[in-house]
């Protein structure tokens, strides 16, 4: 059984320079997002609340240094996505990333973090779950691991920092994941942004998403 996600992919945040490395991710990459985007785009419009659009990582203010990781993302907004919680499936040199993100540029993360110290959204999910503060870095923390009191912290940073930033997802090992076939890293997928969805909700307090 052929994996959806190969070795070549993680490869190509391993090759030198921004042309080369750029080059490759075009070319193994972004056809995987561009699929996961249309796919799970209506997948989240399907739950009635807004529709969804897919944003595919361009990279285009890069002229120096190579990207260290790539994604797509999905958000109620047809053009841009940065200023509100968004899900994202992405990948580093060492993992698949399956997230909801809330992140510096979004205005409102004051009120959002508030909202989720109010409610027990995280205490619901699974221990396989992980938790951030900078969606720059690849590291994050189970939230078995933080406990109520770590998450907390975060939250608050969220809420009293203009850096705060709130990455809360699953993660695939390189090794995980390609041992997945498609149809096996969709289910993956799905069960993980069903989770998520609650937390979402939260953050927005049901809000309508107002276009442009």
């Amino acid at each position: 059984m052929l994996g959806y996600w190969t070795e070549k992919d993680f490869e190509v945040f391993e090759t030198p320079g921004l042309e080369a490395r750029m080059a490759l991710l075009k070319e193994r990459v972004r056809p995987k997002f561009e699929d996961l985007g249309n796919y799970f785009s209506a997948f989240f419009s399907a739950k009635g609340t807004e529709e969804f659009h897919p944003h595919v990582a361009k990279h285009m203010r890069r002229t120096v240094n190579p990207p260290n990781d790539s994604w797509v993302a999905f958000a109620p907004l047809k053009r841009g996505y940065k200023a509100i919680p968004h899900f994202q499936i992405g990948l580093w040199e060492s993992h698949v990333f399956i997230i909801l993100a809330v992140i510096y540029e979004a205005p409102n993360k004051p009120e959002m973090a508030s909202r989720l110290l109010d409610t027990a959204a995280l205490e619901e999910l699974p221990g396989d779950y992980k938790l951030s503060g900078d969606h720059m870095k690849p590291e994050a923390e189970f939230l078995e691991t933080l406990g109520e009191q770590g998450a907390e912290k975060l939250l608050v940073r969220l809420r009293d920092v203009k850096k705060g930033e709130f990455v809360l997802g699953r993660h695939l090992s390189r090794e995980q994941a390609v041992a997945l076939s498609k149809e096996q890293f969709h289910t993956f997928a799905e069960e993980t942004f069903d989770q998520l969805w609650p937390v979402y909700e939260a953050l927005l307090n049901h809000t309508k998403i107002q276009q442009p």
